[in-house]
């Protein structure tokens, strides 16, 4: 029994002793973990690593600007002025697999013998692809690197995706950035399908940085707000292969892409008006350059803006500054419709049959115009009536109007130029249009010659714009809209900003003489000063203008606001300005010619009126819808017209569209006619037409409204 007893209290105790042991163990493990969760919290809340150790261990990030992609430019019809495509930079990790090579000492020299072949392969391909270094200087560039230790060598120029494919396929390069070496580094390039056409008003931008210096020309300038878009952010590290990855620990903000920019433009019209100007002064070293402007009549939209300098040093044409809107100077004969337009609509003048006296020329204080004593010996007469004053562009009726009628209160005519917008520099969709200088009777410079020069377009100063803009009104009826490029800012398609035609003026002058002007400015093609758009393939009304130009300096021995230097030079503004069709004005268009100093000389009714009649030409032809509603000007023979009876006298029936009752009467009745009307207003529809050869004595019935 008592072995028994023993031997189970040597059992229990035993039994205790494990008990206790693992009772101790677990106290161990609880304490082992109390402090664990003790290090834990110490560590994640308190403790403090000394910062230059982190800067030793942790991986550094840096800040990476993710650029927008830049917004495109389009043309009304939405073909594409200016956009941004990806190019792609190559560059080569030489070292690539090196390490490796060397490390296997087996195999190791072999591997390295066949990757410098393949590099030879790359070599070949890469000179084929770029063709501006030879394969052996490939593949030195490449040896060298690989010798070096060179891991980000450039390769070529900046490449499309189409040869960037092409180069993925050669060797090495096939075998991707770890094996091959090759990197590849993205960035949006602006791209101008349509070339230089019209580079000066769409403007030009290398890529889509804000840095660049031309960052105030043409739309990519003035628009750059829109079409830049807005930059993003996020943090990139390095990782133990040299490759930058994003750092998700800290916070990124996404891109916005800029939105697009759609004008008015029409790259048809532009390129009609482009090689219309280039043909006709190319070849004339005399000419500096020239613009010219196509406006829609009814909205104001500009079709086309040409802008062409001479480069001398190359004789090219180039568009290196817009002379459409940053060039402003004397306007000439071109600005007599403002005169015009202002006797009418103040009453001074009842009708453009009324008739001033011709004086030979002479008024006090001014030159005399030559033109008027040939027109008194040729007419035999001693009157001059205003519209053959404005056909002969006449320096002395419009002198004589203006002095006469506005001598004593020269502000009232001042203050029509003002209505009419040719004293302000009003907003435009492209930076630097130049402010128009009106001169004042208030100002300590005004002399007693100030309001006749201005009457026929001296002593003021317009930009070409302005001009045709007032031009437009008067094709429009008296309703001045305002010139623009920019139709709506667009994102992805949809429309986020709405712009469009807006109005200057509602009326600058009445209908009437609205239609008065236009038998004053189709007087000018048909027998004035700009016969030579007598034929163009559709009826243009307009006026020719020209004017000197004040020297540079440079050309007088450093004296300013000279007319001619030593020599007898000048230089001269030639313009044409006007709308077509005459009768129901789609288009208003101007032509302006600048010369450097020369003896020759150079009219509006000559390069000008040429230009425009090239452009009006190619539209008409272009344009199916206006087969319809524009008369060719050629004298078409009619078939199948009885012949006139026996001793019956005829003539052709005279042009009335436009007139008012009073003149349309004159006019049919002093060709031998009688007149049958219906309505008031001025003449709309005539029967018969213009030209119609009938019996004298006849009836010709009209319609005004």
């Amino acid at each position: 029994m008592k072995d028994k007893d023993q031997i189970k209290e040597t059992i229990i105790g035993g039994r205790d002793r494990i008990g206790i042991i693992l009772y101790a163990v677990y106290l161990v493990f609880i304490i082992l973990a109390v402090l664990v969760i003790a290090r834990i919290i110490y560590i994640q809340w308190i403790y403090k690593p000394d910062p230059e150790l982190i800067g030793l261990l942790r991986p550094k990030s840096t800040k990476e600007v993710i650029d927008p992609s830049r917004g495109a430019i389009i043309a009304e019809n939405g073909c594409l002025l200016a956009l941004s495509t990806p190019m792609y930079q190559l560059y080569m990790d030489c070292t690539v697999q090196k390490r490796d090579f060397k490390a296997d000492t087996t195999h190791g020299v072999e591997k390295e013998r066949q990757w410098l072949a393949k590099a030879r392969k790359l070599s070949t391909g890469l000179s084929k692809i770029f063709k501006d270094k030879s394969p052996e200087q490939y593949y030195g560039m490449i040896l060298k690197g690989r010798n070096n230790g060179n891991r980000y060598l450039k390769i070529g120029r900046k490449i499309d995706h189409e040869e960037l494919q092409q180069i993925k396929s050669l060797p090495l390069f096939n075998e991707g950035q770890y094996k091959g070496g090759l990197i590849v580094r993205k960035k949006d390039t602006r791209q101008y399908p349509y070339g230089d056409l019209a580079r000066r008003t769409i403007g030009y931008v290398k890529d889509n940085s804000r840095s660049n210096g031309n960052s105030h020309i043409g739309l990519e300038g003035k628009f750059d707000y829109v079409l830049h878009g807005h930059e993003g952010i996020e943090w990139l590290r390095v990782t133990d292969n040299r490759n930058r990855i994003r750092n998700y620990d800290s916070t990124a903000v996404k891109a916005e892409n800029g939105m697009d920019v759609r004008t008015t433009l029409n790259i048809d019209v532009q390129d009609i008006a482009d090689r219309a100007l280039r043909h006709q002064i190319q070849d004339q070293p005399e000419i500096e350059g020239g613009c010219v402007i196509i406006m829609d009549v009814k909205t104001g939209a500009v079709r086309a803006m040409v802008n062409l300098i001479r480069d001398t040093t190359k004789n090219e044409l180039d568009e290196s500054f817009n002379n459409a809107i940053g060039r402003k100077g004397e306007p000439g004969s071109v600005f007599k419709a403002t005169t015009l337009m202002t006797v009418i609509e103040d009453g001074y003048i009842k009708s453009l049959d009324d008739k001033i006296p011709t004086n030979h020329g002479i008024i006090k204080n001014f030159p005399q115009d030559d033109h008027i004593p040939k027109y008194e010996k040729e007419h035999g007469t001693n009157e001059i009536s205003i519209l053959d004053g404005f056909k002969l562009s006449s320096n002395y009726v419009f002198r004589y109007l203006a002095v006469t009628n506005y001598g004593k209160k020269p502000q009232k005519f001042l203050d029509k130029l003002y209505m009419y917008k040719l004293g302000e520099a009003f907003d435009f969709d492209l930076e630097g249009l130049k402010k128009p200088t009106i001169p004042s009777p208030k100002a300590p410079g005004w002399s007693g010659t100030d309001l006749g020069s201005i009457a026929i377009g001296y002593a003021v100063s317009e930009t070409p714009l302005h001009i045709i803009t007032f031009y437009n009104a008067i094709a429009n009826k008296g309703k001045m809209m305002k010139p623009y490029l920019v139709e709506d800012i667009e994102r992805n398609g949809i429309i986020e900003e709405k712009r469009g035609p807006s109005v200057l003026n509602s009326s600058i002058c009445s209908k009437a003489t609205a239609d008065t002007m236009l038998r004053a400015l189709k007087a000018v093609t048909e027998e004035g000063t700009a016969k030579r758009l007598k034929y163009a393939k559709c009826e243009v009304a307009g006026k020719t203008g020209t004017s000197r130009i004040i020297l540079d300096p440079k050309y007088t021995g450093g004296i300013e606001g000279k007319y001619e230097d030593k020599y007898g030079r000048k230089q001269n503004q030639a313009t044409f300005v006007g709308f077509f069709p005459a009768d129901a004005p789609k288009y208003t268009a101007i032509v302006t010619i600048y010369s450097l100093p020369t003896n020759k000389s150079f009219y509006g009714g000559t390069l000008p009126a040429l230009t425009l009649k090239e452009i009006v030409d190619e539209l008409y032809t272009m344009d199916t819808g206006w087969g319809q509603t524009i008369t060719g000007k050629n004298n078409i023979p009619k078939t199948g017209q009885s012949p006139e009876k026996k001793g019956m006298i005829s003539g052709e029936v005279p042009d009335v569209m436009g007139m008012g009752l009073k003149d349309a009467i004159y006019a049919i009745e002093n060709s031998g006619y009688e007149c049958r009307y219906s309505g008031t207003g001025h003449v709309f529809y005539q029967k018969p037409d213009k030209g119609t050869k009938t019996a004298k004595g006849s009836e010709i019935n009209i319609k005004l409204q």
